[in-house]
């Protein structure tokens, strides 16, 4: 089996397009993947495919970045062809050729829908690429609930309880100093395992600062007596407006206050006319989804999200 990127020339690239997306994963459609690339957020080196001996396709692997991404961010896309004997090992030939090309392990989301392991079929869908991913590093796992609240959805008129305002570089690194202490965030509390808290702020905070939100949409979150209780940073992907970062500080928590900073967030885009607000959050924060629930937010896929773990 010979595993490469589609950039031997347009028809390879096409060909490589059209390879057959079955199975109950969903997967991007051709005319997505066109979408994609012709914004520069996929490209040929970032497309994979695996031939066997006879030149045809057996597997393919989309990843995705920014527009001006060096390097991909995430695998998006995987598949391996109907009647394959060991899918789970073309997957991790296909992904270790792909990783040691970009110098980087992508994570890989895997959108599926809530009741997945109900049934039997995308159970072992996901069960091969979990364990090809695994074999290709990515071992760490976290799933997420992917909420989306749209204008169907009430918009919460503010209470009083928190005052919201601008605020400098360093009074937000401080904040998210202050958030990741005893979070309930998953992403967050691996991170912690690998750097201290004011590396992971940094991190963070550039993260966000890259996303194609504005800084000017970020908020501090105070009590009335100007007692720092949280903050909001509404974002946004290539594609919507998105809930971003959002958290109440530990001395401050269990009083109902992160409801008020995700109104915040909401009511901000609402008024900036959007149509779709998307967030995310881990199956295991059941305070924040419940916040999102009461908000209006609905659940549309759970994200199963495979890592590398810190080297």
């Amino acid at each position: 089996m010979r595993c490469r990127s589609a950039t031997a020339g347009p028809s390879d690239l096409d060909r490589a397009v059209a390879f057959a997306a079955d199975g109950p994963v969903p997967a991007l459609t051709a005319e997505r993947i066109r979408e994609e690339l012709a914004e520069n957020r996929m490209r040929p080196e970032w497309v994979w495919v695996a031939e066997d001996g006879d030149g045809e396709l057996v597997a393919r692997a989309l990843w995705w970045g920014r527009a001006d991404s060096e390097r991909p961010i995430a695998l998006d896309c995987l598949q391996v062809r109907a009647g394959v004997a060991d899918p789970a090992a073309v997957a991790a030939d296909l992904l270790a050729a792909g990783h040691a090309a970009f110098g980087n392990r992508p994570g890989y989301n895997i959108s599926l829908p809530r009741d997945w392991r109900a049934a039997p079929e995308s159970a072992a869908a996901v069960a091969w690429r979990r364990e090809g991913a695994g074999r290709a590093g990515l071992t760490r796992e976290i799933e997420r609930l992917r909420y989306e609240w749209t204008p169907q959805a009430p918009v919460a008129e503010p209470t009083g309880r928190l005052v919201f305002r601008e605020g400098t570089d360093e009074e937000f690194l401080d904040a998210f100093v202050r958030l990741s202490h005893d979070s309930l965030d998953l992403a967050t509390r691996n991170e912690l395992l690998a750097m201290d808290a004011e590396q992971l702020a940094r991190e963070d905070f550039e993260f966000y600062l890259d996303c194609p939100g504005e800084r000017s949409w970020w908020r501090l979150a105070h009590l009335p007596d100007g007692t720092l209780a949280g903050m909001a940073i509404p974002s946004a992907t290539p594609y919507h407006r998105n809930v971003g970062y959002l958290g109440v500080v530990p001395e401050q928590r269990g009083r109902g206050l992160i409801d008020e900073v995700l109104a915040e967030i909401t009511r901000f885009h609402a008024a900036a006319g959007a149509d779709r607000i998307t967030a995310t959050t881990d199956t295991v924060n059941r305070p924040m989804a419940a916040a999102f629930d009461r908000a209006g937010y609905e659940v549309t896929e759970v994200r199963l999200v495979l890592e590398c773990p810190p080297q």
